[in-house]
């Protein structure tokens, strides 16, 4: 796959933008998620930035697919493992989000990720894997594994997240 191609595999049909609040008022995090899957709903601003989008989702589980790009190198010439977190955090937390009943909201509370293999530019197209391991009234754990094409682990993480009422989470405040 040349890159031009794999350029053209990270693409945003809703758009991006940010999720209008109030429908999380109404509706559940998998309905959510799946209609910003079908480009009913934007994707987030840095999912452009950071070339990486959400590709498939079902109940307990989401995968995101990643582009490690040029501009996402540190100063040896390697991804920058902030570039993989932020990948992984996605996908460990919306893997949550599906399991979040309308009017609820969540939050990282804690993640731990673990590099396996460097990425590079060259590395291209990769795939992240979230799934729900527990889910209580206030508190989801989740796990996510980070594979190049072929299916070779990158990295793998845990995550905490927070649930509490919508109401209580303002942007901004």
């Amino acid at each position: 796959m040349s890159f031009d191609d794999a350029t053209a595999a990270i693409a945003f049909p809703g758009g991006i933008g940010l999720l209008p609040l109030g429908d999380l008022a109404t509706r559940g995090g998998l309905d959510i998620l799946q209609a910003m899957l079908r480009g009913d709903y934007p994707a987030p601003p840095m999912a452009k930035t950071l070339s990486f989008t959400l590709h498939e989702v079902e109940q307990d589980r989401v995968v995101f697919k990643g582009l490690p790009r040029p501009e996402h190198l540190n100063p040896l010439g390697g991804i920058h493992g902030g570039w993989v977190a932020t990948l992984m955090d996605s996908a460990l937390a919306c893997c949550v989000m599906t399991t979040l009943k309308p009017g609820e909201a969540y939050t990282t509370a804690e993640f731990k990720v673990n590099l396996v293999r460097p990425l590079t530019p060259d590395t291209g197209v990769v795939f992240c894997e979230g799934r729900l391991i527990h889910r209580g009234r206030t508190l989801a754990t989740s796990e996510a594994f980070l594979k190049d094409r072929n299916g070779k682990l990158l990295a793998h993480g845990t995550e905490t997240c927070a649930i509490f009422p919508l109401e209580s989470f303002v942007r901004g405040k």
